[in-house]
């Protein structure tokens, strides 16, 4: 049996699972907490997009809310000084290795990038950071949907949804660094490789990096659909 705790969230008290991770807690209340790579199902979250900061009273730093689990008593704010200057670096680094012609692409106004973006009124540009110069090919190769590895954000929900949920390992990270892609086996094209086009990696992208190649055809969700948070966009 699962034991209930109660803990305060921006002032609110809110009462969840114990071991519950707390930005779920949070976004499952309506309280909004910026991510890009992670996904609740997911035992040891990676934290790779460092967006997702809060503080924690008693704790001298900042955490991430995507691998702190709930305690009871716990208080929580989503929202400092702090916690806003970490957001904001590691949202314009990200930013720096992504192509932002946001009107030619595909999740235009669809965007989680946007939505972040809207609602820590950071504007969509390179500032302090110069962009990091990288060539890419479009891959079109399968027939239904493409992959422009200039938009993609490395929040690997698509290789995870191709390994964990299809089943078939065609993608996954490779390189270090500044260097680090989303590829197959041997840099293939996706037609080439073991991929099946079953297109779930496309449901999950969260910005314009996979993308049905038909416009009509839509993703299924919109990633702007926060749980509990579904004004956000």
């Amino acid at each position: 049996m699962s034991t209930s705790v109660t803990v305060t969230i921006d002032d609110r008290q809110i009462k969840a699972r114990a071991g519950e991770k707390l930005l779920w807690v949070a976004l499952e209340n309506g309280i909004y907490i910026p991510h890009l790579c992670a996904i609740k199902e997911e035992s040891r979250p990676n934290a790779s997009c460092r967006l997702c900061f809060v503080e924690i009273e008693g704790v001298d730093r900042p955490v991430t809310s995507c691998t702190r689990p709930i305690e009871e008593g716990m208080v929580v704010k989503t929202r400092s000084l702090r916690v806003d200057r970490l957001v904001k670096t590691a949202f314009e680094l990200i930013l720096s290795d992504h192509n932002l012609k946001c009107r030619e692409c595909p999740a235009n106004r669809n965007c989680v990038l946007q939505a972040i973006a809207k609602e820590r009124r950071i504007k969509l540009r390179y500032d302090r950071f110069k962009p990091i110069v990288r060539e890419f090919a479009l891959d079109d190769s399968p027939a239904e949907f493409a992959f422009d590895r200039s938009r993609c954000v490395l929040c690997g929900k698509c290789i995870r949804a191709d390994r964990e949920e299809a089943k078939i390992g065609a993608i996954g990270f490779a390189r270090r660094g500044i260097n680090r892609v989303v590829t197959t086996f041997k840099d293939l094209p996706l037609a080439e490789s073991i991929c099946t086009e079953c297109m779930l990696c496309v449901d999950v992208c969260p910005v314009g990096a996979l993308y049905y190649k038909k416009s009509q055809r839509q993703k299924k969700g919109n990633p702007l659909d926060y749980p509990g948070n579904k004004s956000s966009g």
